[in-house]
């Protein structure tokens, strides 16, 4: 019975750490980006073309060649787990680390 409920917690937990993953914008492919909360196929797919011509140096550089990815867009995609060379946009609350 224990044995059964470690298990099923252990397989909640590897899930939740799956849900919580981070996302870098310059490595990601179109089905990473997708599973960001507030980016659809129109955005992910406009994010794809600018990186074509360049990585994103950073959050400024994101949203000044992405249209439609503002200040406020930008916090709540790195709230979602979004990431620009692997660092979080600046004001945006910090994710929980599991």
């Amino acid at each position: 019975m224990y044995k059964k409920l470690l298990l099923a917690l252990a397989v909640l937990m590897a899930s939740l750490n799956f849900a919580w993953a981070q996302v870098d914008v310059n490595k990601a492919d179109a089905a990473a980006l997708d599973s960001i909360r507030g980016l659809g196929p129109a955005k992910t797919k406009a994010i794809l073309e600018e990186r074509k011509k360049g990585e994103f140096k950073d959050w400024a550089d994101l949203e000044q060649r992405v249209k439609g990815i503002g200040e406020k867009n930008a916090i709540r995609l790195s709230e979602a787990g979004l990431q620009v060379n692997g660092k979080s946009k600046d004001g945006a609350p910090a994710k929980a680390a599991k």
